[in-house]
């Protein structure tokens, strides 16, 4: 088996995660020239090309696999570094920024439970990434080898993967009071969803329409939609008054309880089931991140 150069392998990482030569060059404080000669002797040691030369710059499958190795590496890395630090106070080194662990989160579950789990984590010194998508896309990251964890609504464990259930985020449809008097009266019917805009996160999220389905029992669901790219946000918009959110129940319940927003259907709320998908590794770093992931999430997820 070959062994590979650790700071080529930083190299390939970089030049992904930043998404370019010029700024792995910035991130690594070597010259743009030298990540092309590190990238070019990795491809000659794999024996392959590692980067699709496209826009957006993306890894081969090979230069996933090689890109899932370096992850493995930092944990590693951050493993023995911890446990420097338990033997000799003092003796363990802060991880350096590009040794970063990556886990890729839904922005939901960032805004509304998943920060205050991850706090004490933090505190200790590990050098976190969190990547946001939306739940059902997040397990992409995981299967590029690009985190060593994800919270998704994908129920089976992928390849070479643990998978442990976290519960159900319960979803409510609210709106402004002003809004909701003025153009839905006793609130969403089956006959009035469609005269008011939705505020939806991105092209990619379809809970606002899965929400209408499921509650009305329809089978296709025509929305009209603004996107606001940002949980937070998408309360905001509604707060002043652009239109319906589907959101977690979570987000939402101190506006509910102060009657700044109504639940516009209150006998009905859509729940998703997140998972946590992690790489199938004997770690104290990972195990610390799925304890902390999990334990918070059996306190706030049904």
């Amino acid at each position: 088996m070959n062994t590979f150069d650790p700071h080529a392998l930083e190299c390939l990482a970089a030049i992904v995660e930043e998404g370019g030569f010029e700024r792995a060059a910035q991130r690594l404080s070597i010259t743009q020239s030298a990540v092309s000669q590190r990238l070019r002797a990795l491809e000659a040691q794999a024996g392959t090309v590692l980067i699709v030369r496209s826009r957006p710059l993306k890894a081969t499958p090979a230069g996933q696999l090689l890109l899932k190795h370096t992850k493995q590496l930092r944990l590693l890395r951050a493993d023995l570094d911890r446990d420097l630090r338990d033997l000799t106070p003092g003796g363990g080194k802060r991880a350096r920024e590009e040794e970063r662990i990556s886990i890729a989160i839904n922005a939901d579950s960032i805004a509304s439970w998943a920060l205050p789990a991850l706090d004490p984590v933090v505190q200790q010194g590990l050098p976190l990434e969190i990547i946001t998508d939306d739940q059902d896309f997040t397990d992409e990251w995981l299967r590029s080898g690009q985190v060593l964890g994800c919270v998704t609504t994908l129920k089976q464990a992928l390849r070479g993967c643990k998978v442990v259930p976290l519960g159900a985020m319960r979803y409510v449809a609210v709106a402004h009071p002003g809004l909701a008097a003025q153009r839905l009266g006793e609130g969403l019917t089956p006959h009035n969803f469609r005269d008011v805009p939705f505020v939806a996160f991105n092209r990619k999220d379809d809970m606002q329409s899965e929400f209408v389905s499921q509650c009305f029992g329809l089978k296709r669901v025509s929305l009209s939609q603004l996107f606001v790219p940002s949980s937070e946000g998408q309360v905001r918009a509604v707060l002043a008054g652009w239109g319906i959110s589907v959101v977690p129940e979570l987000l939402v319940r101190e506006a509910l309880a102060q009657g700044r927003l109504v639940n516009l259907v209150p006998d009905f709320a859509l729940p998703i089931q997140l998972y946590w998908h992690c790489w199938n590794l004997e770690s104290e770093v990972l195990d610390i991140l799925s304890g902390a992931l999990t334990n918070a999430a059996a306190k706030a997820l049904a």
